[in-house]
């Protein structure tokens, strides 16, 4: 059953949480939010699992009310960052404890909560660590146990709390890959909240970015990075290099940046253009001249750190670390710089605001610098 988010609206004191957030979560997918702190990821999710309400909006699944069921009513499993596993229960009862606790007449009987128990500590790869404490797991283990206890529950709507938050890089990774797998295996309807680009961007079928309150963006993870709607997306989704445009003789310009002479007929005088590193390539004599300043490598891929001749502005290249033992670069070194394709939006000639309605995607046209 589709859930349907329909302008919802939190505020705490002054502050928006959420400002007409509407969005539509179909069965089966697993949807990240990601925003950086304060953006009203955590809120939206605490809706959803009934630990808090919205001041207007709805929140419907297959024509039900949401907000009118109290949260055990929702069927719903939450994980959160900091395991919140119950430290004097061993893993088995940790997993049990939402099954124990039902009613009478909903509670299932022992046998079936040990089988129930058994199956999942084999599914989260937990078998023989039945008996243990939490105190006696590693932080990637304390994971899985809190996602076998909410799933023990048999939930429609599982919900993540940036659940690798707390652990190490390497365990972050292993774990996602593990999760990912689980949910295909599963096809649970999931919501996962990040601050982790590299995390949503992996894991999630699609990608809700959120700041101030307000969805920026919903779409793909291949659409969030490759065509980012606002000047928020941009900047907020991996790395990227800015350069500011201006009409000159009917033409867009930065320098060896030119767009044409058709773009938005005339309508703005200025605009900005976001290139990300790797869509700028070395040259041999035309584009933007430019002095090696750094190279920082990153196993395959060498990050080189450029400064503009006429503005000394700073921008990063990407190429692949083996690209650089060929050219033999080295700092210091002068060279050309050529853009592949910039995502560029206009700016208001009256406010200076970009206008994210009239984005383009677009392959410059190289000039002699």
């Amino acid at each position: 059953m589709t859930l349907l988010l329909s302008h919802l609206s939190r505020h705490f004191t002054d502050a928006a949480a959420l400002d007409d957030v509407s969005l539509a979560i179909a069965p089966g997918e697993f949807l990240a939010l990601l925003g950086s702190s304060g953006s009203g990821k955590t809120t939206l999710l605490r809706i959803l699992a009934g630990l808090d309400y919205p001041q207007s909006g709805s929140v419907t699944r297959g024509g039900h009310d949401l907000l009118s069921m109290n949260a055990r009513e929702r069927k719903v499993g939450l994980v959160f960052q900091h395991y919140a596993l119950f430290r004097h229960l061993t893993v088995t009862e940790n997993i049990a404890f939402g099954l124990r606790v039902r009613p009478r007449h909903a509670r299932p009987s022992r046998t079936e909560i040990t089988d129930r128990v058994e199956k999942l500590l084999k599914r989260v790869q937990l078998e023989g660590y039945g008996g243990r404490y939490p105190a006696q797991l590693s932080g990637g283990q304390r994971q899985r146990v809190a996602l076998a206890r909410a799933l023990a529950v048999e939930p429609d709507l599982l919900l993540l709390d940036e659940p690798f938050g707390a652990l190490d890089a390497q365990v972050r990774i292993a774990l996602r890959r593990w999760l990912r797998n689980l949910h295909e295996e599963l096809g649970l309807t999931t919501v996962f909240v990040t601050h982790d680009q590299e995390e949503a961007l992996e894991l999630a079928d699609r990608v809700a970015v959120m700041n101030r309150g307000r969805i920026e963006q919903v779409g793909s993870p291949e659409a969030i990075y490759q065509q980012p709607a606002t000047p928020f997306v941009c900047e907020f989704i991996g790395k990227v290099n800015k350069f500011e445009l201006q009409r000159e003789q009917d033409r867009m310009i930065c320098g060896a940046l030119d767009f044409g002479a058709d773009l938005w007929a005339k309508r703005y005088d200025r605009a900005v253009a976001y290139i990300r590193p790797e869509h700028l390539a070395l040259a041999t004599d035309t584009g933007w001249k430019a002095r090696l300043r750094h190279i920082y490598l990153a196993g395959s891929v060498a990050h080189l750190e450029l400064a503009l001749d006429t503005s000394e502005q700073l921008i990063e290249v990407d190429v692949a670390s083996e690209d650089l033992l060929r050219l033999g670069l080295q700092q210091g070194a002068e060279l050309y710089v050529q853009a592949r394709t910039a995502t560029v939006f206009p700016l208001a000639n009256d406010t200076g605001e970009a206008k994210s309605e009239d984005r383009r995607v677009l392959r410059p046209h190289q000039q002699p610098y």
